[in-house]
């Protein structure tokens, strides 16, 4: 897999100043978590799965979640987990490489029963994300994955989803998330990503957010994704890679506000119609609420419409710029402060380096855009319009 592999060749060498590099689902942790961008989920018990999967391929996902969990109902359960293990074995058979495949499980029990009655087509999954997390459930589902991995010689990582009631109110919020980081520190080599449910940490209050506002303006939800970072994303080694929660719109309604893109940078490229369709499909709100991830600390995202990924690997492409710095800093030893490249900011080398150092790691895997590439030329080369 490679980001952007579903762009024309020569349009790549146009936009990239370093090209995205290739990944499987055996490379380390380190680098799937970043590579996992806009992770799709999908119902596991649509019928079409193995279509719907080989065509979110195509339009360059890379990162799919099939949920047996809150996208199915009650009734429905047995029907999802037997349509899944069809689908996938079905899948198996085309012998294509699918995106990196992660089961959403309701139960610990779920994890080893579904790697038994996959069979051979278990190869295709990378993990299982685990809804509701806590500590004192989580260790159940932690060793579930680890029981399974040992008996069949995969390698499986888990996704813990940080959505309980437990980590939304304030007076039981911080004791939930520290033992949760001494949980996943006991299984470090096993954990690739924080997962954030939103959704279910807005349900606590009754509350969901509506497409012209972020999650960071929704105040209950957005001071639990700043301590969910604060504990479990920290960059001194004991952290992990956290992800964006879920964008949920993908048809407009009613706005109450102006867009949120500037018309600037689409005029100097002929692209008035892809801005106005990203407004009219309320794809301005995604498009900032990603800006807001990076900007919190939170790499990659939660999406349930193939339309969303282009925005979120688009801006996680490192720009021409912020790749200037990160190199500068991190070939600077010393510490010390220097002018950027571009000659409208500090560099310093000491407090710096930690985002420079992850932001080396995000252009491995999306890139460097050429100097000059914006936004929205990455945006249209992926799929905007």
């Amino acid at each position: 897999m490679r980001h952007f592999d579903h762009v024309d060749a020569l349009h790549r060498k146009h936009l990239f100043f370093r090209q995205p590099r290739g990944f499987d689902r055996h490379d380390p942790p380190d680098v799937l978590a970043v590579a996992l961008g806009a992770t799709l989920y999908s119902p596991a018990i649509r019928p079409g799965l193995a279509g719907d999967i080989a065509k979110a391929a195509r339009r360059g996902v890379t990162s799919m979640v099939l949920c047996l969990e809150d996208a199915v109902a009650d009734g429905d359960l047995a029907a999802a987990e037997a349509n899944l293990v069809a689908q996938l074995g079905r899948l198996d058979d085309t012998g294509r490489e699918p995106p990196l495949l992660f089961v959403r499980v309701r139960t610990p029990e779920q994890i080893g029963d579904l790697i038994v009655r996959l069979g051979a087509a278990a190869g295709l999954v990378s993990g299982f994300v685990l809804p509701k997390f806590t500590a004192s459930t989580g260790g159940a589902f932690l060793e579930a994955v680890a029981e399974a991995a040992d008996r069949t010689g995969l390698r499986l990582l888990a996704m813990p989803v940080i959505e309980s009631r437990q980590a939304v109110y304030r007076e039981t919020r911080t004791e939930l998330l520290q033992d949760v980081a001494r949980l996943l520190a006991k299984h470090r080599e096993r954990v690739l990503a924080v997962r954030i449910g939103a959704t279910d940490m807005s349900a606590a209050y009754g509350l969901r957010r509506p497409p012209d506002l972020t999650i960071y303006d929704i105040g209950p939800v957005a001071g639990v994704i700043s301590d969910v970072v604060n504990i479990l994303g920290r960059a001194d080694g004991t952290g992990f890679v956290v992800t964006g929660p879920v964008w949920e719109y993908f048809s407009a309604g009613e706005r109450m506000f102006k867009p949120q893109l500037r018309q600037t940078p689409f005029d100097a490229l002929s692209a008035a119609p892809l801005r106005q369709r990203l407004i009219t499909s309320d794809m301005d709100g995604l498009i900032r609420e990603v800006h807001l991830d990076k900007a919190n600390g939170l790499m990659g995202k939660t999406v349930i419409h193939p339309s969303h990924v282009a925005a979120v690997h688009a801006l996680s492409v490192v720009t021409h710029e912020e790749y200037c710095d990160a190199s500068d800093i991190v070939g600077e030893s010393g510490g010390g402060a220097m002018a950027s490249v571009y000659a409208n900011k500090m560099n310093e080398a000491k407090p710096h380096r930690t985002w420079a150092e992850r932001l080396m790691l995000r252009a491995q895997v999306f890139g460097v855009a050429a100097e000059g590439v914006t936004f929205v030329e990455l945006l249209d080369a992926a799929g905007g319009r």
